[in-house]
């Protein structure tokens, strides 16, 4: 029986199943309505197949995808220029992030700085990283990088500055001094929520490796889809789509499994 109050409860707690059930229903209905708006011959369906094929169409292409747009190779391209911007970028957020959190005046050197990056249009970026870097692989990488910086760097800082302060008073009373205190007090404790940035972090790359690979890529995701917009099969958009949302999806996978592995003590973060 339909209770209209169960599906307005405010904060209630969900069982497994109807979270499972929940979450198929806009899954199919968004299925349903695909395959509607493209049944028939292209001439009598109601989207041009150009412009939406049908799901059996999308599924068909995967064998060009896979031998002709290089699929594989595609992966590993997109996939390593994702993990050296990442690392790049953590190289300078973390321990900057870490510095700001916790010493007031370094905070407040470069807060207008971060301040003018998180306003920042991420796209405005390619067209200065190419004038700067070229259209090489350096510049994909940078790019990448940039995007990782202004989306890491606050996180750090937050994480560090939210931990509370009667650990450090803790600290001070036992004679602990100043740097001490930040290497073995804030930064342990502020931790697991640095990891878990550097997992929200993560999937920014993806997010952003289509504009990385607009110009002069040799392989890459990114490129597959602009080719393929430019020439065809307009299939291969929506596959790629869906291989760059799974490959998102096992990354986030694996560092909620090395939260875990690292900090039992924590809850993982769904």
């Amino acid at each position: 029986m339909f209770h209209l109050k169960r599906w307005f409860g405010i904060r209630e707690e969900v069982g497994g199943f109807d979270r499972i059930l929940l979450g198929i229903l806009p899954v199919l209905a968004a299925l349903a309505a695909w395959i509607f708006l493209t049944m028939g011959k292209a001439e009598e369906r109601a989207i041009s197949p150009v412009i939406l094929p049908s799901p059996w169409e999308v599924l068909l292409s995967f064998k060009t995808l896979w031998f002709q747009a290089e699929l594989s190779r595609s992966v590993v391209a997109s996939l390593t220029r994702v993990v050296l911007g990442f690392l790049s970028a953590l190289a300078l957020a973390l321990p900057l992030g870490i510095l700001m959190g916790s010493f007031s005046r370094i905070r407040a050197m470069f807060d207008p700085s971060s301040v003018f990056l998180a306003y920042l249009p991420i796209p405005a970026l390619v067209p200065l990283t190419m004038s700067l870097f070229g259209i090489g692989e350096t510049q994909k990488v940078l790019f990448l990088a940039l995007a990782f910086f202004i989306f890491l760097l606050p996180q750090v800082v937050k994480a560090v500055e939210d931990v509370d302060n009667v650990y450090l008073q803790t600290a001070y009373t036992l004679g602990v001094e100043r740097f001490r205190a930040v290497r073995h007090v804030l930064v342990p404790i502020a931790l697991p929520r640095i990891v878990h940035a550097m997992r929200l972090g993560f999937g920014v790359g993806w997010t952003y490796i289509i504009l990385a690979e607009m110009v002069a890529a040799d392989r890459g995701l990114g490129q597959i889809i602009i080719v393929a917009q430019r020439r065809g099969p307009r299939e291969h958009i929506y596959l790629v789509l869906v291989v760059i949302v799974a490959i998102a999806y096992l990354t986030d996978k694996l560092w909620v499994a090395l939260a875990r592995r690292l900090f039992p003590y924590v809850e993982a973060r769904p």
